[in-house]
């Protein structure tokens, strides 16, 4: 029977699940705090997995202006030695770079293409009721809505969980990340994407991802402990675009474009609540992203899909409830786990640059941690055996021609 959901937060994790509700058979509405266009802060790389899925939804790249395929990347190791790492050619997109503003947009687009319903400019107020037979949603402009289900798609400080109680007081993610957008890119970094292991920022790291135009993302993502201190933060966006090769990559004549942005990054999918009642939480608000790396976007389509097929399977609220959970459990907790041991390791410069150069030993080693690095494989897969197939690391990437 066709359930009728409510869906809040219209960025990748919410639009993925209501495109996949839509496929399904069911009765979709988005509601969305935020008028399209509107910029989110991220690092807009898009990885092999997450440009997978979108291809699986169906997405057109081509809807994105600044869509910018990325074939060429260059990491730098502890020890200053940099280390070429070429992504497959000719088989498909592996990696990306594609403007948060922009690509949200187009998955509106998508959705409203397929004629699911969408409120811009409504923000979710509270919800009257949640339990085991109904869920009632008060949206601004909207009044209550009665739903079956309620999918929280409304990021890491969701207003969904503190409306239930269930926010961690004081909570500030496990990352922390800053971005600027630059322009008149001459060097190397206005085609390849470049990926920064500086001591200081381990086991976190730097990057610049090119796009279209001369212009790049550039940005630094760390892992929030207690000697990276928002004053270090702080100093060390002053002093990225300062680095020799930081300059050196980016060109000397290079602008910033527009002010900088910091955000939180939260990835602990394994304690954060994951639903509640009729309401799942899915994307940030239910802290995603991948620990190792703070990549998001594919985390945050997967877990919108999840959250879609667990309502379209389950009996009641408490069989959704358990088949949501059961497939995050499935899909991201062994890899939270391994990024989580592997960040520790990678907080050390002497491990990291064993590590790098152990990568850089010959042409099969750099093109498989590549391709690993950019989750062209689950992060886990080894130590996980129901994953493991013919193609492993031979698969084709997304949209094919």
């Amino acid at each position: 029977m066709p359930h009728k959901v409510l869906v809040i937060g219209a960025g990748p994790a919410g639009t993925a699940c209501a495109a996949t509700l839509h496929r399904l058979g069911h009765h979709v509405t988005v509601v969305d705090k935020a008028t399209f266009p509107r910029d989110k802060c991220c690092g807009d790389g898009l990885t092999t997995n997450a440009l997978r899925v979108l291809d699986e939804l169906g997405f057109d790249p081509t809807t994105v202006p600044d869509f910018q395929p990325c074939d060429d990347v260059l990491v730098r190791s502890p020890n200053g030695r940099d280390i070429s790492l070429p992504l497959p050619q000719q088989q498909g997109l592996f990696a990306a770079i594609a403007p948060r503003e922009q690509l949200d947009h187009a998955l509106v687009t998508m959705c409203r293409d397929r004629g699911i319903t969408i409120h811009e400019g409504c923000a979710f107020i509270s919800l009257p009721r949640n339990d085991a037979d109904a869920v009632v949603a008060e949206i601004e402009g909207l009044g209550n809505l009665d739903v079956d289900f309620v999918v929280a798609a409304d990021g890491m400080w969701s207003p969904v969980r503190k409306s239930l109680g269930l926010s961690t007081p004081g909570y500030l993610g496990e990352w922390h990340a800053f971005r600027q957008y630059v322009s008149n890119v001459t060097g190397s970094a206005a085609r390849t994407l470049h990926v920064w292991f500086d001591d200081d920022l381990l086991p976190g790291y730097a990057w610049s991802f090119p796009l279209p135009g001369n212009r790049a993302n550039v940005g630094f993502g760390i892992l929030r402990t207690s000697d990276k201190s928002v004053q270090f933060m702080n100093d060390t966006w002053r002093d990225l675009l300062t680095r020799p090769h930081v300059v050196e990559a980016l060109g000397p004549h290079f602008s910033p474009v527009g002010r900088h942005t910091a955000w939180p990054i939260p990835a602990r999918i394994d304690s954060a609540v994951r639903s509640s009642g009729r309401v799942l939480f899915v994307g940030d608000a239910v802290c995603a992203t991948d620990t190792l790396t703070g990549e998001g976007i594919g985390q945050a389509l997967e877990t919108g899909i999840a959250a879609a097929q667990a309502i379209h399977s389950g009996s009641d609220s408490a069989s959704v409830r358990r088949l949501y959970s059961n497939a995050l459990d499935a899909t991201l907790l062994a890899d939270h786990r391994m990024s989580v041991a592997l960040g520790k390791m990678l907080a050390s410069p002497r491990i990291t640059r064993w590590v790098l150069a152990l990568v850089n030993t010959n042409n099969w080693t750099r093109k498989n941690f590549v391709r690993w690095m950019f989750e062209d494989e689950a992060r886990a897969v080894i130590l996980t055996p129901r994953r493991w197939h013919r193609q492993f690391l031979k698969r084709p990437g997304a949209f094919q021609q």
